[in-house]
């Protein structure tokens, strides 16, 4: 598969759940799947930062749930997902010399996971009525995708 496709793939991960993309990277890379040496990237790889990441994708599986969080669409969540996404598309680029261009693809996943996220879990929720069961679907795909980014690297 294209790398800006994957890196496309990783944003709209990042756009539905910030920290499960840069966990699965930071993986792919300390596996040795996902080459990151000698790049501006290879903190990646490095023996914590998939353990931090898994973390953070962990809490915010959970802090999802709650009905205080914020939502996706507010100018720190947006940008953290953005971010997020910029960072795993370059992850993904860099290896074959296309940094700048798997960072755009992964904004333009992020945009499109986190427009698209909201809309597609507004929907579930109101099918459902209530949130839970859309959220859990959200979290599902969003694993799920990641899982499957990470074994196409």
């Amino acid at each position: 598969m294209s790398i800006y496709l994957l890196a496309l793939f990783i944003g709209i991960i990042a756009g539905l759940r910030a920290f499960t993309a840069p966990a699965a990277i930071s993986w792919a890379a300390h596996a040795g799947v996902l080459n990151l040496q000698g790049t501006p990237l290879a903190f990646m790889g490095a023996a914590v930062t998939p353990w931090i990441f898994t973390v953070l994708a962990v809490v915010e599986l959970v802090t999802d749930q709650l009905p205080k969080t914020p939502s996706r669409k507010v100018p720190m969540q947006f940008g953290t997902r953005i971010v997020s996404g910029a960072l795993c598309g370059a992850c993904i680029g860099a290896p074959a010399g296309a940094l700048v261009a798997g960072l755009v693809a992964g904004v333009i996943g992020a945009v499109i996971g986190t427009l698209g996220g909201a809309s597609a879990r507004g929907a579930l929720a109101r099918a459902f009525g209530r949130d839970l069961p859309a959220a859990l679907i959200e979290d599902v795909v969003a694993v799920g995708g990641a899982i499957l980014i990470y074994t196409a690297l």
